[in-house]
């Protein structure tokens, strides 16, 4: 079966599109007529390109306003139907998309379509032509795929076929098991998109709000369950339109394009074990077991700093690396790892970043499973530096954001066995115990990428998208979590957030913080204080806001001024946080309190936060000091 893509899908020249898809992986493109006519190239010149890429045309689209006419515009359409037919003989490709009409003169009628398009077929036939006849959900006459499948029964031609294509018949809510009634061989082409429930206008959440399958709300799964039981067996091609798509970089769009038809298939091949999915199977996605470590790229010089920062939080040295220039620091369950090496990919991160979390270990069932499930998704495997005798070496994947995921088995022997010299392997600390979550970073555009990696690689699962008032702008943020592993995805719309300077300063670092889970937040807020830590220093009009918010008792709220604790609660529980105040680069630390059955992150909070993180910022504009 092959994979596509139409060339609409991706930002960029007709040049950009064709090596963004065919480095993803693709075996096709559907051509979009607009992008087409949009370059210089002739027909000759953009199908020898497409060759050179190693690419296929799988199909040419769209064609509009064709069934139902009256004359002249009837014969019109013909005649356009025939140069197009000329376009395709030049471009080398056989397959053309007719969607059904929304022109105001056309008149309804199955019988009339089917009439249209067997005389088409006529035509077709002489050109080794196919005509695939798709139904718009907000066509004029024919806007479910069941009358469009009428027309094309009707019409009764060999050259005259079907289009399928998730978004109508989902975005319609029409149950796609009415697809298994159709003769596969009948279906010339199939077209995947899922997209998020919004109630809005058909047209215009199509043109703007399609995504990947597995980013939205529309049962993809199910739609294409009921496809490949009809038999069907040729392309399945992505045919999304979104603005952050249009706005994203090519080849992370294509990569999360290429993965997501991945995922899918090992979704379809899981749910319905009969079907033929004549792809590679791929082990089944795991829940992470425990963030094993995080590992800071660094220089000697710059290590200090960070070094002075985790002692003051309550980490101590806890081993080093037997070959590398590798620190341990450890408390509770959390690892720590920081890296002054100064060659390969450490080097590589500190120069590009300064000092940034390179690397996040996690512990999984099998990691070889989920290594192998990561390549067959398109992940590009990451090459570590040489081992010396004994240590181990343990497969790594490049995050979306150019950083590094490592995989550790939950039931072999350990990297601080194998690897490291362990001194203190329980270090006193001041009631850390865990990693709570990650907080990533990312231009808005290349969000939906960055959270389908997470989905489709583990069991996981997303919270709802909210909005983070930011003084200067608006961040989009979404919560992930597999298992032990809960990532906040940060999307920065505008440069002067607080997001959008951390990427601007970091050149596109990916962890902006990490927060800790304590049990005792008074406790452990009490020993930063006393040792140094640089707490973030949160303004008083935001107690006497709590107090009112909350009801909570003055002793209470004055305990957490005196502690700069921040605090939330919800129907399920309560939260407690204290943050650092920015570090080098931007990077900066929290450490939370969960209570009852609180699963969030203190989002009302944050609009506080960045402020007062601002406050200990230079001025937007400003020069480095």
């Amino acid at each position: 079966m092959k994979t596509s893509i139409a060339t609409v899908s991706i930002s960029g020249t007709f040049q950009d599109k064709l090596a963004a898809i065919a480095a993803a992986g693709f075996h096709g493109i559907e051509i979009f007529e607009q992008d087409f006519l949009a370059s210089d190239l002739s027909p000759r010149e953009a199908a020898r390109m497409v060759r050179d890429h190693g690419l296929d045309i799988t199909i040419f689209q769209p064609f509009r306003d064709f069934e139902g006419l009256p004359a002249p515009l009837r014969q019109r359409a013909f005649s356009r139907a025939e140069r197009k037919f000329d376009l395709m003989a030049e471009l080398g490709t056989d397959l053309v998309l007719f969607c059904s009409s929304v022109h105001p003169a056309a008149l309804g009628g199955i019988d009339r379509a089917a009439d249209d398009f067997r005389a088409l077929g006529e035509i077709a036939a002489t050109r080794g032509i196919r005509v695939g006849y798709e139904a718009l959900c907000w066509g004029k006459h024919v806007d479910d795929h069941r009358d469009a499948w009428e027309v094309v029964r009707r019409a009764d031609h060999p050259n005259i076929g079907l289009i399928l294509d998730s978004f109508h018949t989902l975005g319609r809510k029409i149950d796609p098991e009415t697809i298994r009634r159709i003769p596969g061989d009948k279906i010339f082409f199939v077209q995947l998109a899922d997209a998020p429930a919004i109630p809005m206008d058909l047209l215009y959440w199509s043109r703007h709000f399609r995504n990947m399958p597995g980013e939205g709300d529309l049962d993809v799964t199910a739609f294409t369950r009921a496809v490949l039981a009809t038999g069907y067996d040729g392309p399945l091609s992505l045919e999304i339109f979104n603005d952050q798509f249009r706005a994203g970089r090519p080849r992370l769009v294509a990569q999360s394009g290429y993965r997501s038809l991945m995922a899918l298939m090992d979704q379809v091949r899981r749910a319905e074990p009969s079907l033929s999915v004549p792809l590679p199977n791929m082990p089944a996605p795991a829940a992470v077991r425990a963030v094993e470590f995080l590992e800071f790229a660094s220089s000697k010089a710059d290590a200090a700093a960070l070094d002075q920062v985790l002692g003051a939080a309550g980490f101590s040295v806890a081993g080093r690396h037997r070959s590398k220039p590798v620190t341990l620091w450890r408390q509770g369950a959390v690892n720590l790892l920081v890296n002054t090496s100064s060659a390969d990919f450490n080097l590589t991160s500190w120069s590009t970043h300064g000092t940034t979390v390179s690397e996040i270990g996690l512990t999984m069932p099998d990691a070889k499973d989920t290594a192998t499930r990561a390549m067959a998704l398109g992940a590009q495997a990451h090459v570590s530096a040489p081992h010396a005798t004994g240590e181990r070496d343990f497969p790594g994947i490049r995050h979306a954001g150019g950083s590094v995921l490592r995989f550790l088995d939950a039931g072999q022997a350990s990297i601080w066995d194998s690897d490291f010299d362990v001194t203190a392997p329980a270090p006193v600390g001041i009631g850390i115990q865990r990693v709570d979550h990650i907080a990533q970073t990312m231009a808005y555009d290349e969000m939906l990428s960055w959270s389908l990696f997470y989905t489709t690689l583990f069991e996981a699962t997303r919270a709802p998208m909210v909005d983070v008032i930011d003084p200067d702008g608006l961040v989009r943020s979404q919560a992930l979590q597999s298992g032990a592993l809960r990532v906040t995805l940060n999307g920065a719309e505008a440069r002067r957030t607080l997001a959008g300077q951390f990427i601007e300063e970091t050149y596109g670092a990916s962890v902006q913080h990490i927060a800790f889970e304590t049990q005792d937040i008074f406790a452990t807020a009490a020993a930063l204080a006393a040792r140094g830590f640089p707490v973030l220093q949160i303004g008083d009009n935001y107690y006497g806001d709590l107090a009112a918010r909350f009801g909570l008792p003055a002793d209470e709220v004055a305990q957490l001024q005196a502690l700069n604790l921040l605090y939330d609660e919800d129907g399920a529980g309560r939260f407690w946080q204290v943050f650092s105040r920015p570090l080098a680069g931007g990077l900066f630390l929290e450490i939370v309190q969960r209570a009852g059955g609180y699963s969030g992150y203190g989002g009302p909070n944050a609009p506080f936060r960045i402020a007062a993180m601002k406050r200990h910022l230079r001025p937007a504009g400003l020069p480095k000091r």
